[in-house]
């Protein structure tokens, strides 16, 4: 059982912050921004309660007691006033608002760190369909949100409109998921709340209006959204027929260091493979492109260290389906180089972490559990909490490429 004990505390820069389990790299945790704060919650672990910094404490108290309870909202008005740190058990059972929070953060997290990879066999999720329901999320949890946040949520449902249509069939279908008219009711409230019409909406509503009567014909999810192209993995990079081989090897996969959508998640995606021309040497890199790879206008780097030599930056271009890039390098003849090859994104790159490799792997392997559950249909009583409409789309793309 998780410990439910936690600190409050008064930092120096005027931030009240509540403690939370420990976090691991940025991208194993779920953050969102709300009213007066940043909420955080650890991807890997039990979701609970947050940690919270809270950097406008009358802001915060509009859902403070909603999401950790009265005595918490209490303790942390006296803290910004000047009260010595406290330490509280919060509720051992979360809140509707906490829980709704906690998945709209999960889902945020998803939209920017699911772990995409053909060669791991983790298929993409739809964005149209991730990004509808985040928006009926965002209109869940609107207590949490200021007019910032609100904003938001209209447009993720105004960017996300192709999507409406395919799920308001599959809400007839003979076996829809158990949320999905939940997450259609928000929707058709959301746009209400702000004002939204057009011909998909008003389809939406008069789908409501009318008496849920599922087909008896089960759904074919492949053929009922739009799905990017598959695509091969290419075989080979820029192999130079006259060079001889003096080095090869893979490089290392920080997610950071790229958007989304760049690169496929595996962790063997970046390789290359170091050539001998008489005396000169030269670097061979080649990367796998996730399915969503820009084709052209933006070009990845890899940085290229030998012998722990300060970096060279090697451009890479979009060949077919792989990221691919040479220069020469200088090493000396009679050496076996120690080379390293990172893969970044010039004027996007925070610069490298520390070795994540291990927790990258626990990212992909909550990426199977959850695609697993997905899959598997389970009643009110399962211990799973729902997975998001697009993760049980993808698990069906799963069965049907992988």
């Amino acid at each position: 059982m998780p410990d439910r004990r936690r600190a409050i505390t008064w930092a120096e820069d005027r931030t009240v912050r509540i403690a939370g389990p420990s976090a691991g790299p940025t991208f194993t945790r779920a953050v969102l921004d709300v009213a007066g704060a940043v909420l955080t919650w650890p991807v890997l672990g039990p979701a609970g309660l947050p940690a919270a910094e809270i950097h406008d404490v009358g802001q915060a108290q509009q859902w403070l007691w909603a999401v950790y309870g009265e005595r918490t909202a209490a303790a942390v008005d006296a803290v910004a006033s000047g009260t010595p740190a406290a330490e509280l058990t919060l509720p051992e059972q979360p809140t509707a608002l906490a829980e709704a929070a906690a998945r709209l953060a999960l889902g945020h997290w998803a939209a920017r760190w699911w772990p995409t990879s053909y060669l791991d066999g983790i298929p993409a999720l739809e964005q149209d369909v991730l990004g509808l329901e985040l928006a009926a999320l965002t209109h869940e949890c609107q207590q949490l949100l200021d007019e910032s946040g609100e904003v938001e949520g209209a447009e993720l449902l105004e960017e996300h409109l192709a999507a409406l249509d395919p799920l308001i069939r599959w809400r007839q279908s003979a076996a829809p998921p158990r949320q999905l008219h939940g997450v259609l009711r928000l929707l058709d409230d959301a746009a209400d709340n702000v004002g939204l019409d057009g011909e998909a909406l008003r389809r939406l509503r008069s789908a409501l209006e009318e008496d849920h009567r599922p087909t008896r014909t089960p759904l074919d999810l492949a053929e009922l959204f739009v799905r990017q192209q598959e695509f091969a993995v290419a075989a080979g990079s820029l192999r130079t027929a006259t060079g001889r081989v003096i080095a090869r090897g893979s490089g290392t996969n920080d997610w950071c260091r790229y958007p989304p959508g760049f690169v496929d998640a595996a962790e063997d995606a970046v390789s290359w493979t170091a050539y001998a021309f008489g005396a000169g040497r030269r670097i061979e890199v080649a990367v796998v492109a996730d399915i969503a790879a820009p084709v052209g206008g933006v070009h990845l780097a890899a940085e290229v260290h030998v012998d722990g030599s300060p970096p060279n930056r090697v451009p890479l271009v979009r060949r077919d389906d792989v990221w691919t890039g040479r220069a020469d390098l200088d090493i000396p003849a009679s050496t076996t180089p120690g080379i390293e090859v990172g893969i970044l994104l010039p004027g996007f790159d925070p610069g490298p972490g520390a070795e994540d490799r291990a927790a990258r792997e626990e990212v992909r392997a909550l990426a199977r559990h959850r695609l697993s559950v997905a899959a598997t249909p389970h009643d009110r009583e399962a211990a799973h909490p729902d997975p998001f409409l697009a993760e049980i789309a993808a698990a069906t793309a799963l069965e049907e490429d992988f």
